[in-house]
């Protein structure tokens, strides 16, 4: 079998994709195959099916694909020739380290091993490539490198960046104008669970916070004298580990903006016996996480009619971030337009504004969730007359971490509603407990987070069963290339 540039390609694509697999998995999916190639699933079945008879691979229908030592060989010379060559580009030919992928890509299937071995000779026999990539030598064996991210690094250690696992050009050129190239001396300073952020202090005391996505990108190395203080020191605490789901509460409000750079986007609808209700919502961060902008979009349906409810536009100040002490705070303030028929029961008759006011602490695999706040329609519009109206409400939540993806909720809501009852105002206080789970999937820089729950609603002496469903899918709108 020739080895084309198609051959090469899969090749070194499962090679790489299988070394970033984590033990016992040994192959690598035919969807994570087909994405890193950007072909459809079945063109990735059939070439791999024909890399098996030719015994480059093995392929396990419905599993995955691993390479043979033979189809391990050939993709790791095509990784050496590729790295050798972004190498010389930078060193030799004067690219910069955020150009050489595209061009290195190319060559790696036209330059000659005995060209690329005069080139890693002239270059000092290197073992890494411009962005710290191990480099395999004329066998196709490569060096370990143990390393760690900038996630499970110990803190306030001095560490070495050895690797940056991101070949896009403007993640390169943020790390490079931050200072955090292979090479740099910098510290982990503080991990921000609730709004996935990594505080590093480098170059000149240089104090960065970047996202986890991003942090996780940087692998580092401690060096001999920071080990050494870290074996005998037995004062380092433990950190609690990051949630994986974080701002996909369904009832309760929690307490954390959107980092910079990601926007979510919100479906939820809720049935029982009396009707049902779905909202839309976007979120939007302003520049910042301090500050985001979104919208919901409602509609309700009751007795064989439907409309859309009433439009919020939503203002949310991150005030305070969660520490090892302290909660988040964010409260949120919200102008509600009047939008919805009220006189159908779809909307408040008049425009008004809310306030919330939420809190989120992370307890080990448990997040605690609490609010506050109220509902005010200065003129609700009735028969005869306008009625202002003040609706307060409080929430607890509870969310267990169970598995890294899978969360088991308990909801809990009391509104005290002031509604216009013929020309007269009178209160409604409603209880809503709701049990339910949340999971999902993480792809690239997207998240996709599915939910249900069964909200079970006590007002006065009746009492209400529904069901809740949630679909949330967050990305980037400055899209990143793996």
């Amino acid at each position: 079998m020739l080895h084309s540039s198609t051959v090469e390609n899969y090749l070194k694509a499962i090679y790489l994709g299988v070394g970033a697999l984590t033990a016992p998995n040994r192959l690598l999916p035919m969807g994570q195959l087909a994405a890193a190639l950007g072909v459809a699933p079945g063109t990735a079945t059939t070439m791999v099916k024909t890399l098996a008879e030719s015994g480059l691979v093995e392929y396990e229908p419905y599993t995955g694909v691993a390479l043979t030592g033979a189809g391990e060989k050939l993709a790791a010379l095509v990784v050496r020739r590729h790295r050798v060559v972004e190498l010389f580009l930078v060193r030799v030919m004067g690219y910069r380290w955020d150009e050489v992928h595209d061009e290195a890509e190319q060559l790696e299937h036209v330059v000659s091993d005995r060209l690329i071995d005069r080139m890693d000779e002239m270059l000092g026999r290197p073992e890494v490539d411009p962005h710290g990539d191990p480099i395999p030598d004329p066998t196709g064996v490569i060096k370990p490198q143990p390393a760690q991210t900038l996630l499970t690094c110990p803190l306030h250690t001095p560490v070495t960046i050895t690797r940056v696992i991101d070949q896009d050009k403007s993640f390169l050129r943020f790390i490079e104008n931050h200072h955090l190239k292979p090479g740099e001396s910098i510290e982990v300073e503080d991990r921000d669970a609730v709004s996935d952020s990594v505080r590093v202090r480098g170059k000149d005391e240089q104090r960065i916070t970047i996202g986890t996505r991003a942090a996780s990108k940087v692998l580092v190395h401690v060096t001999a004298a920071a080990m050494l203080l870290l074996t005998l020191s037995a004062t380092a605490s433990a950190q609690a580990q990051p949630f994986e789901i974080l701002d996909n509460s369904f009832l309760v409000e929690e307490a954390f903006n959107q980092e910079a750079g990601i926007f979510q986007n919100i479906f939820g609808i809720r049935a029982d016996g009396d009707g049902w209700e779905a909202a839309f919502t976007q979120e939007w961060p302003l520049f910042t996480q301090t500050h985001q902008f979104s919208y919901t979009v409602g509609a309700l349906g009751a007795d064989g009619a439907a409309g859309m409810a009433d439009l919020m536009i939503n203002y949310r100040w991150q005030a305070v971030m969660e520490s090892a002490s302290s909660p988040a705070f964010s409260p949120r303030l919200s102008l509600i337009l009047a939008t919805g028929d009220a006189e159908r029961g779809f909307g408040s008759g008049g425009p008004g504004w809310q306030v919330n006011l939420p809190f989120s602490k992370q307890f080990g695999d448990a997040y605690l969730h609490w609010n506050a706040g109220f509902t005010h329609i200065p003129s609700a519009e009735a028969e005869t007359r306008e009625h202002s109206l003040l609706s307060p409400h409080v929430a607890l939540s509870g969310i267990y971490r169970l598995r890294p993806m899978f969360n088991l909720m308990m909801e809990s809501v009391v509104e005290f509603e002031q509604l216009v009852d013929g020309d007269q105002k009178r209160r409604d206080t409603t209880v809503t407990l709701s049990p339910g789970f949340r999971t999902g999937w993480n792809v690239g820089d997207t998240q996709t987070i599915v939910g249900f729950a069964v909200p079970v609603a006590i007002s006065g002496d009746s009492t209400s069963a529904g069901v809740f469903g949630y679909f949330s899918y967050e990305l980037p709108f400055i899209q990143q290339q793996p």
